[in-house]
This record gives structure tokens, C-alpha cells and sequence, in this order.
């Protein structure tokens, strides 16, 4: 009987130095920490090779921090280990995620040769003023030796990171950074608008900063990638991921499928069938714990249907492939009429299209209020809910209509009405 499929995310938490921006777990300065981390990974992976071993990995990625800093020899050492403990099946996918000024011919010739097939490059941008200000240790010039490098080095599967909304940035300089990285032609372009983490350098910095394009200049650098991407092959999959045919991240699709995957590292999440747990954001408690077989769970849940059936609209909707009637009354055990009856209301205002087989999911417009109308959908889940318990309802309890943003017609209606108000009324 077939296994079922696994994903594996392993975190290595070391960087050269913390960017601007980052609010992932990572540590500069630390790299006499590795040893000690690298073996407690190795005794980690070895100690969860049965559970491992109860399904077929097919996706495993390298996440950091900086995972080509800390070496191609520690990483394919980490990839030997589940090689040889588990079931990784022959066509897995394997991403390393590399920044530019850590990326060594001889290093990517090592990983390539030994069955890393993907790499995803941390460009951000192709202007060196933006980069510095990110606090990226790399220059555009840099970022294409890399990308030269990695294909002589045999890599035929890469993806480019970009950053839009950055201060001071404007389309122009969007446009142009989108238009470089196409002619590097990468299999697949991963688009990030900054968002101001708590506590970083940026957020310090820029918080509400005149500096930071505004919502609607954010919108337009949006649309601009979706539809010149698109102009140039690379179909848009998710919000902030567009792919050459056949190039999709496999791993990355797992989280937005609701699909098993099992995270290694101080930080990193799993959910793997009902069960989701993250462990310790700590590096040394994350190697005591390993070593001294000492808890380093951060956070545990059981998922329960209802939270399923959630994540099953929230995770979808962020995908082209959307979501379906059959899969959701299977999934969720709810009736499909009020989300159909959402998913029309969006339709007809340009936010979402029904598919011939189907599926309903989100356009570009929709995608970028996908929040809103993701709202929109829980809210109609939970009224079906409401509606199969009568008993939850108060005999005072107005029937609620079905409450849209206002669509972009309505919106330049509204401007002009504004318009011959001041035309008319001194």
C-alpha cells in the first residue's frame, strides 16, 4: 500500500548578519555555535527517523537564516542523514535557500552533485541603494554572479525573492527589478511586500514614515507583477508566487494544502495529520533539550474539524487552485450553498472566477484584498453553522446581508460624485 507523501523543513537559524527587516529566528555572529547545533540536528533527525520512515518524503527544504552560509558539507551531511533513515523518494524535491554573498561555485557544484535540485535566491531587489538599506551584504552585480554560478554548477530549478513597498521605492524601480530578474530567467519569482515586523530595524526606522509607498502604490506595484510575470510565462499559483510551467514549489504547496510536513530546528512548525507544534525559538534550549531528551516544544494543538475547515478556505483562497464544492463538503462537512453564494457576489465584481472544473478561486484584484474576502467567506461558514444549531440564535437576532467592499467602479463613482460636489457647492 502507498505511503502518504511528507514534507521536510529544516531550519538553520545562522546568518552572516541580521537584516533590517527579519523577524525570523536567525543569529549573527554565532558561527561557534554551529558544531554543537549540527549534531544535536543530526541526533534529532535519527531520533524521529521512525516516525519519519511512515510515510514517502517527497519535498525537503533547507530554511534559514542562511542555510548556503552554514556550508554545502553540514547541509548535504543533514541531507545524508534523512537519505539513509528515510523513505526520500528518488524525484524529491530539495530547496537550499542562499543568499548571493554566500554562494560558492564549488559549494553549489557539491550540493548539485549529491541531488539538491532547487535554490532560492535571496535577491530582493536589483538597486544597491535598496539593498543596503534592507541591510542586504550583497550588490545586484553580486546577485548575478551568483545566479551564473548556480547554473554552471548544473541548477535548472531556481527562484528569485524580490521585495516591493520598500521606502522611497517607486514602480519604476519595481518595474525594472522585475524586468532584470526576468531576463536572468529564473523557473520561479517569489514577490514579498516589506512588512514592518515589530522590533526590527525597519520598523523602528520607518513606522508610519511618509517614505513607505502607500497602500495604493503598493497595489500597483502588485497588479504591475502579476500581469508582466504573467506576459512572460510565469503563471501566478499563489498571492506572492508565480512559476514557469512545472516549476511550483512543491514544499511550499504542502502548507497551502493542508498537507503533512515535519520541521527540524530551533523555530520550526509541523502539522502532521491533526497535530501542529512549533519548537523553541532558543538555540541553546534547542540543543540541551535534544541532547538531554528534555521538552523543546513551544507550542502543541490538536486541529479539530471546525479549524480545519477555516483553514481550508484561508489556505486555499490564497492558491489559483482555490477551492471546490466536493473537496469542501468533505473537508469541512458544511453545506456549500452560503460560500457559493459569496464566491458569486465576488464573481460579479471581478474578484474571483469559477473554473470549468470547478474550482472557484481569487483574480488579481481579488488577491489583493484577499484579507477582506477572506473574512467574508469565515463569516458565511460560520452563519452555516449558526444555521444547522437554530438553538446558538436569540429570538432578536436581524438577518445579516451580505456586506462586499466596494468594487472599483463604485469606487470612481464615488470620486466623481465627490468631484461635482465641489463643481456645485462653493
Amino acid at each position: 500500500m502507498p505511503k502518504d507523501r511528507l514534507g521536510i523543513y529544516i531550519h538553520i537559524p545562522f546568518c552572516a548578519s541580521k537584516c533590517a527587516y527579519c523577524d525570523f529566528y536567525s543569529l549573527a555572529g554565532c558561527d561557534n555555535q554551529m558544531p554543537v547545533f549540527h549534531r544535536a540536528m543530526i541526533e534529532h533527525l535519527l531520533e524521529s527517523a521512525r516516525s519519519i520512515r511512515n510515510y514517502e518524503v517527497d519535498s525537503i527544504y533547507f530554511g534559514g537564516g542562511t542555510p548556503s552560509y552554514y556550508g554545502a558539507e553540514r547541509i548535504l551531511e543533514l541531507f545524508d542523514v534523512l537519505k539513509l533513515n528515510g523513505n526520500v523518494r528518488v524525484d524529491t524535491e530539495v530547496t537550499v535557500e542562499c543568499n548571493p554573498d554566500s554562494m560558492d561555485l564549488k559549494e553549489l557544484r557539491m550540493m548539485r552533485e549529491e541531488g539538491v535540485n532547487r535554490l532560492s535566491i535571496g535577491v530582493q531587489s536589483t538597486h544597491d541603494d535598496l539593498l543596503r538599506m534592507l541591510g542586504r551584504r550583497h550588490t545586484w552585480p553580486q546577485a548575478q554572479a551568483a545566479f551564473a554560478a548556480a547554473r554552471k554548477a548544473g541548477f535548472d530549478n531556481l527562484s528569485v525573492d524580490l521585495m516591493y513597498g520598500l521606502p522611497s521605492q517607486n514602480k519604476r524601480d519595481w518595474a525594472e527589478s522585475l524586468a532584470k530578474v526576468v531576463e536572468m530567467h529564473p523557473e520561479h519569482v517569489s514577490c514579498y511586500a516589506l512588512k514592518l515586523e515589530e522590533g526590527t530595524e525597519m520598523e523602528k526606522s520607518y513606522r508610519n514614515s511618509p517614505l513607505i509607498p502607500d497602500d495604493d502604490e503598493q497595489a500597483d506595484m502588485y497588479s504591475y507583477a502579476a500581469q508582466m510575470l504573467e506576459r512572460y510565462g510565469y503563471k501566478q499559483y499563489e498571492i506572492s508566487n508565480f512559476a514557469a510551467p512545472g516549476f511550483e514549489s512543491r514544499h511550499n504547496l504542502k502548507y497551502w494544502r493542508l498537507e503533512d510536513y515535519m520541521g527540524f530546528g530551533p523555530g520550526a512548525h509541523s502539522c502532521v495529520g491533526n497535530l501542529r507544534y512549533s519548537f523553541v525559538r532558543d538555540l541553546k534550549r534547542y540543543v540541551y533539550g535534544v541532547h538531554r531528551k528534555a521538552s523543546i516544544i513551544d507550542e502543541y494543538e490538536q486541529i479539530n474539524t471546525l479549524e480545519r475547515a477555516v483553514e481550508y478556505l484561508m489556505l486555499g483562497m490564497r492558491t489559483n487552485r482555490g477551492i471546490e464544492e466536493e473537496e469542501y463538503r468533505v473537508r469541512c462537512q458544511s453545506s456549500w450553498t452560503p460560500i457559493e453564494k459569496v464566491m458569486k457576489a465576488f464573481e460579479e465584481k471581478g474578484w474571483a472566477v469559477h473554473e470549468p472544473d470547478g474550482r472557484w478561486h481569487f483574480t488579481v484584484s481579488g488577491f489583493l484584498i484577499s484579507n477582506t474576502l477572506i473574512g467574508i467567506l469565515l463569516e458565511a461558514q460560520a452563519s452555516e453553522r449558526l444555521d444547522s444549531t437554530p438553538w446558538m440564535y436569540r429570538p432578536d437576532t436581524p438577518d445579516r446581508e451580505l456586506e462586499l467592499p466596494k468594487g472599483e467602479s463604485e469606487q470612481f463613482e464615488e470620486m466623481l460624485n465627490e468631484k461635482r460636489k465641489g463643481i456645485l457647492i462653493p
